[in-house]
């Protein structure tokens, strides 16, 4: 994978280090030791994927992402700091930064990070070249299977009223498109629709996203920041994974929803927000309630109307569609123009359980995508399907089939190991072991 990088640091050693080892993934890499010369350069020249220092002689990185990003909205940029500030992080990404890393406890790292941000570089550039045909609302959800029409007409009932949501169901099953549909609904459309994942912060994070804080609220807090209820405020929030939130949040989630008023960390001042609340889990939430980790009142107040999404495995009539949907999708990622799909393929699909549904197949078909041969998608690649449910493969065929697969995966990700790893959807160590098995050191 090919592309532009701009590296901006001033400790010149690490700005020179970077360019050797990003130039040798055969990246295309320019250097930048100020914040202005950055700009400049950005003026000049196309990049994807800018790689920034945070300290910065002229300018603070976490704000020079917003400037960045106001300009060049299709460039991923990575934040990387010698200490690891909590608050600075997640302003950086609030501010749209890809990733934040610290230096020297990450350098693992910053390979498979720069090839993920440049993917999504890539993404952003071919959908900016593109007319926005981007489904919205309900045209979003793929699927004629009675439970997923169903769960649909549920949400297409609700969504013209001001009412909670709780949406229930397994990891992967489309909740956050359920609940953009409904917000797209309803009245609330034209104002914010604001999501936050419950399970990807600690406490303390989760509680400043959700109210905002005061300058000096807790250590790091420059400046004021608006939390996410203010954010939604005539419009949506969404909480996913709401039964992850710690038991005091609960509490404080609860006053909000009775009062609509809310308080920001380190401030006494009583501030309101007109929302609608639409909360999603993947967990049995009076289970929780039973084992004391979530609030029995709280609990009522979400579950005003449910509304439970089907895992894959329960209307696999829609796997076809699904399949199609992101087939046409990575085709257009991976500029494949012409492709034809063998009804085995489909079949195979049909075989798996999808423990991880729709979120899971997504990434099988991507990675299917790579594996093919003769632009022709059929058994071969599915390799992790068809060793299961295909006889007469012997394990020498299959051992033949896996070095082939881990082959085209290393030529689509020009030997970088970490990335390969990902995409076959094995651990690095593996990968190690199966190269040294197969002689593809």
């Amino acid at each position: 994978m090919s592309g532009n990088i701009l590296i901006i640091d001033d400790e010149i050693k690490l700005l020179k280090l970077l360019g050797m080892i990003l130039s040798q993934e055969d990246f295309n890499v320019k250097q930048a030791s100020t914040a202005r010369s950055a700009m400049t350069m950005l003026e000049q020249a196309e990049f994807d994927v800018v790689l920034s220092d945070v300290r910065l002689p002229d300018a603070f990185g976490v704000e020079l992402v917003q400037s960045i990003k106001a300009k060049y909205p299709h460039l991923e940029i990575i934040l990387m700091t010698a200490f690891g500030n909590i608050t600075d992080a997640v302003q950086a990404m609030k501010n749209g930064a890809y990733d934040y890393l610290v230096k020297g406890d990450d350098n693992e790292k910053i390979i498979p990070l720069v090839y993920k941000a440049m993917e999504k570089a890539k993404d952003n550039a071919v959908k900016k070249a593109q007319k926005p045909t981007a489904q919205k609302g309900f045209e979003a959800i793929i699927g004629t299977s009675p439970l997923i029409l169903q769960a649909k007409k549920l949400a297409e009932k609700v969504a013209v009223t001001d009412a909670t949501v709780l949406l229930t169901g397994e990891t992967g099953t489309g909740k956050e498109v359920f609940a953009n549909a409904i917000h797209q609904g309803s009245e609330r459309k034209k104002n914010n629709f604001v999501a936050i994942n419950c399970s990807a912060f600690s406490r303390e994070i989760l509680e400043s996203e959700l109210f905002g804080h005061k300058a000096g609220a807790f250590t790091g807090a420059v400046k004021d920041k608006k939390g996410l209820i203010e954010e939604a405020n005539g419009g949506t929030l969404f909480l996913d994974e709401i039964g992850e939130m710690p038991v005091e949040l609960q509490a404080k989630l609860l006053r909000v929803l009775e009062t609509r008023e809310f308080i920001k960390m380190g401030e006494t001042k009583v501030s309101k927000s007109d929302f609608r609340l639409i909360a999603a889990t993947n967990r049995d939430l009076e289970e929780e309630i039973r084992q004391g980790n979530f609030r029995e009142d709280l609990y009522f107040r979400l579950n005003i109307f449910e509304i439970r999404l089907p895992a894959l495995r329960e209307r696999k009539e829609d796997l076809k569609a699904l399949a199609k949907n992101f087939i046409d999708l990575f085709s257009q990622k991976l500029h494949i123009s012409s492709l034809h799909v063998d009804p085995e393929y489909y079949a195979l699909l049909r075989k798996n359980d999808w423990k991880g549904n729709i979120r899971e197949l997504r990434n099988t078909v991507e990675r299917s995508l790579i594996l093919m041969n003769d632009h022709q998608l059929d058994a071969e690649s599915l390799p992790q399907y068809s060793e299961k449910n295909v006889s007469g493969n012997d394990s020498l065929s299959m051992k033949s089939l896996e070095k082939e697969h881990i082959q085209k995966v290393l030529q689509y990700t020009k030997g970088n190991k970490a990335e390969a790893a990902r995409l076959l959807e094995i651990g690095i160590a593996t990968l190690y072991r199966k190269l040294e098995e197969y002689g593809l050191r």
